[in-house]
C-alpha cells in the first residue's frame, strides 16, 4: 500500500523529499568516452555508435520522402490528433515570444532590445518502450514559432507516428541516431549533422549525462531528473487521484508520485484506490512503492507550503481555491477535470518542464528559449555629454581610468 506519513515526522518527510541525483560514475565515464570520440571522429564515430546502440543499418539522415511515405501509413485518427495537438502548442508558443522593444532613456539616448531567433536547434526524441511523438511536437514547434530557420531532430528508432509528427512540426532535418552520441553530434557537429545553438528534449540517464557534459559548449534546456507529480487534494474523487498518480509513475521506475492532503481518512481512501489499480509489476509499481507517498499536513497553509518546498514538475490541484498559493511548480493543473495527462499531449502548454526542484528558478520550455535578446544602444553627442559625469564618476570609483578617458576624449571640441 502507498505509504502515508505525517508532516510532523521530519525524518520520514526528509526521506520522501530527498531528490539528490544518483550520479553513476560508470555512466559518466562511458558518456565522456562517447562524446569525446564523436567530437574527434565525426560521422565515423557517430555511425559506429549508432550501429552498436541504435541498430542503425542505413543512412544517418532520414530523407523527406521517407517521412512523407511513413506519415501516409499512420491511421487518420492519429494524424488528426497530431494536427490538433500541434495547433494548440502553436497557439500557446506564439503568446510566449518576447517582443522587440525600444526605450527612449533620455533625449538622444535609446536602447533597443531586439529579439533574434537562434540559427539552429537540436531536438532529442527518445525511442524507448513507446514512441514519443508528443516530445517531438513540444520541442520542435516552439522553435519553429520562434523563427529558428533550422530545426533538427535526433531519434534512434523513430516509428511512423514520430515521422508524421516531424512533418506536422515543420522539422528541417531528421537523423536516426540517439543516446550520448546524438547529443555529441548536436553539440560539436559532424560531417552530416551541423552543430546547433541549443539542445532540447528528454532522454535516459546517458542522454542527461551527455547534455550535462556538453552544456559548457552548447546551451541545453534542463539538467533533467526523473518525472514527478504532486497532487494537492482533499476532496477530489479518490479514483481520479489514484489514476493520476499511476499515470505519472508509469513514466519511469525513478518517477516520483506524491500526494499532499490535510485529511488522513482521505489519504487512506486514495491509497486503497492506488492499491486496487496498481499493476503487479512494471515501472508504476516500482515508482510508487519506492518513491511514492501521501503526506498528511495539519493545515491547508502547511500543505501549500510543502508543495512550494518541493517545487515539483507537475502539480494537480483539483480545488481551485488552493491554486493561487502554488508559486513554485513547472505547471499547475487547476480543477478536478484538468487531468495532467492532457497537458502531456494537447492543451498546448509545454510538457518539457523543470524537475528535481528546478521550478524554484525557471518554468517550462517555451518559444522564448529559442531566441536571443540583442541590446542595441544609440546616443547623440549631446546625450553623451549629459551622461558623461555619471559614467566617468562610476568608472573612477571602480579604478578604471581608461574607461573614463574613453568618454572624455569624445567631449574635447574637434580642432
Amino acid at each position: 500500500m502507498l505509504a502515508i506519513i505525517d508532516s510532523a515526522d521530519r525524518a520520514a518527510l526528509d526521506r520522501v523529499l530527498d531528490r539528490q541525483p544518483s550520479r553513476d560514475p560508470a555512466v559518466r565515464r562511458r558518456v565522456e568516452a562517447i562524446v569525446s570520440a564523436v567530437r574527434r571522429g565525426g560521422d565515423q564515430a557517430l555511425r559506429a555508435y549508432a550501429r552498436r546502440f541504435d541498430g542503425l543499418t542505413g543512412a544517418i539522415e532520414i530523407p523527406r520522402a521517407e517521412l512523407e511515405e511513413a506519415a501516409r501509413t499512420v491511421p487518420a485518427g492519429v494524424r488528426r490528433a497530431i494536427a490538433a495537438a500541434a495547433r494548440n502548442i502553436t497557439r500557446v508558443a506564439r503568446a510566449q515570444l518576447p517582443r522587440t522593444t525600444k526605450v527612449r532613456v533620455a533625449p538622444g539616448l535609446t536602447v533597443t532590445e531586439r529579439v533574434v531567433p537562434l540559427d539552429r536547434v537540436g531536438c532529442y526524441v527518445p525511442a524507448g518502450r513507446y514512441p514519443l511523438p508528443s516530445s517531438l511536437l513540444m520541442t520542435a514547434i516552439p522553435a519553429r514559432v520562434a523563427g529558428v530557420p533550422e530545426v533538427f531532430v535526433a531519434c534512434p528508432r523513430p516509428d511512423a507516428v514520430v515521422l508524421a509528427a516531424a512533418l506536422a512540426a515543420g522539422v528541417t532535418r531528421m537523423f536516426r541516431v540517439g543516446g550520448a552520441q546524438a547529443i555529441a553530434a548536436f553539440a560539436y557537429g559532424t560531417e552530416t549533422i551541423p552543430a546547433v545553438d541549443r539542445i532540447v528534449g528528454p532522454g535516459n540517464r546517458y542522454v542527461a549525462a551527455a547534455k550535462d557534459l556538453v552544456s559548457a559548449d552548447c546551451a541545453i534546456d534542463f539538467h533533467a531528473g526523473p518525472s514527478e507529480v504532486v497532487v494537492l487534494a482533499n476532496s477530489a474523487p479518490p479514483a481520479w487521484v489514484a489514476a493520476d498518480l499511476l499515470a505519472q509513475a508509469e513514466h519511469d521506475p525513478d518517477a516520483r508520485a506524491l500526494m499532499v492532503t490535510t485529511s488522513r481518512a482521505y489519504a487512506v481512501r486514495v491509497a486503497r484506490e492506488v492499491a486496487a489499480a496498481l499493476p503487479d509489476d512494471g515501472p508504476a509499481a516500482t515508482a510508487l512503492f519506492e518513491r511514492g507517498a501521501i503526506v498528511v499536513c495539519r493545515t491547508r497553509a502547511e500543505a501549500v507550503a510543502l508543495v512550494n518546498r518541493i517545487a515539483p514538475e507537475h502539480v494537480f490541484c483539483p480545488e481551485p481555491a488552493l491554486a493561487p498559493g502554488i508559486t513554485r511548480a513547472g505547471t499547475v493543473f487547476v480543477g478536478a477535470a484538468t487531468v495532467p495527462a492532457a497537458g502531456d499531449y494537447a492543451t498546448g502548454s509545454n510538457h518539457v518542464l523543470p524537475t528535481s526542484g528546478a521550478a524554484r528558478f525557471r518554468g517550462g520550455l517555451s518559444a522564448a528559449d529559442f531566441v536571443r535578446i540583442v541590446a542595441v544602444q544609440e546616443m547623440t553627442a549631446k546625450a553623451l555629454a549629459a551622461l558623461a559625469p555619471t559614467v566617468t564618476t562610476l568608472a573612477r570609483a571602480e579604478g578604471l581610468e581608461c574607461h573614463a578617458r574613453s568618454v572624455e576624449v569624445r567631449l574635447v571640441p574637434k580642432p
